[in-house]
């Protein structure tokens, strides 16, 4: 906990606006997405969605194959609890349907459904794209995909329960098969770089990669920070909880600290 306050001060002292952004492509995506005020009907659904998570008593046995929660001491776990501590905001929730929805992605990657919070705002961010997600704990997975179903229509979706390293190294990873990747499933430095070097075939101009957590741990920062000045990354954006990455070869290589 101390190390996040410490992270956060210098995050608090390094990060700007839009004035202080000159990249005409990230001063679209601030001002036109990270600080869109208006409301959107799937906010609510969005609220929705969680309330049902937070209503939620019962209890269940995680199967935590990542770097483990800073607040839980056991693997049972009751659900409500999960949602509130492990599952990201309504504020991060609401502007992770912005980015989707501004960017438009055709077919999207989750590494880490949990119990589908973020998949939520994900799938309402495009409903026309197809949404492949992957949770190596079948007790979340089963409670995301239950309440997936009676909140979330229409959409073309996939929950897998799989370990994350088998799936990405068998699966056939073609050019543009995913515009946007949400990264949320091991908060360690080993397994963080290991998905982004086998993830990084699979860019194009386009992608939109989303790191959560970014600031987790010392080893977080550090990971970050090698996938910041990788060659084939040309724009990043901290927003402290998340680290954003484009791959736009026509992009001067600049790194962004921006209150969002």
């Amino acid at each position: 906990m101390l190390f996040q306050i410490k992270s956060y001060l210098q995050f608090l002292w390094k990060s700007k606006n839009e004035h202080a952004v000159h990249s005409p492509f990230v001063f679209h995506l601030v001002t036109k997405c990270f600080y869109d005020k208006k409301p959107k009907p799937e906010y609510s659904i969005l609220k929705e969605y969680r309330n049902s998570l937070l209503e939620n008593k019962n209890t269940i046995e995680v199967t935590d194959f990542g770097a483990g929660s800073k607040v839980f001491k056991s693997n049972t776990r009751p659900i409500d609890k999960i949602a509130k501590t492990a599952g990201i905001t309504q504020k991060r929730s609401e502007l992770l349907f912005r980015i989707t929805n501004y960017f438009q992605p055709d077919s999207v990657l989750e590494i880490g459904t949990s119990l589908g919070l973020a998949t939520s705002a994900l799938a309402l961010g495009n409903p026309n794209s197809y949404i492949l997600s992957l949770e190596g704990c079948p007790n979340t997975l089963a409670i995301a995909e239950n309440l997936f179903n009676k909140k979330i229509s229409n959409i073309n979706y996939e929950f897998l329960n799989t370990e994350f390293d088998y799936l990405l190294k068998a699966y056939n990873l073609k050019p543009t098969i995913f515009n946007l990747i949400y990264f949320d499933g091991n908060h360690s430095k080993i397994a963080t770089l290991n998905y982004f070097e086998l993830l990084l075939p699979s860019t194009t101009n386009d992608s939109v990669w989303i790191f959560d957590d970014i600031h987790w741990s010392p080893e977080m920062e550090e990971a970050w920070e090698i996938i910041k000045t990788h060659p084939k990354v040309t724009v990043t954006i901290d927003t402290f909880q998340w680290g954003l990455v484009f791959f736009r070869k026509e992009q001067p290589k600049e790194h962004f600290v921006i209150r969002a």
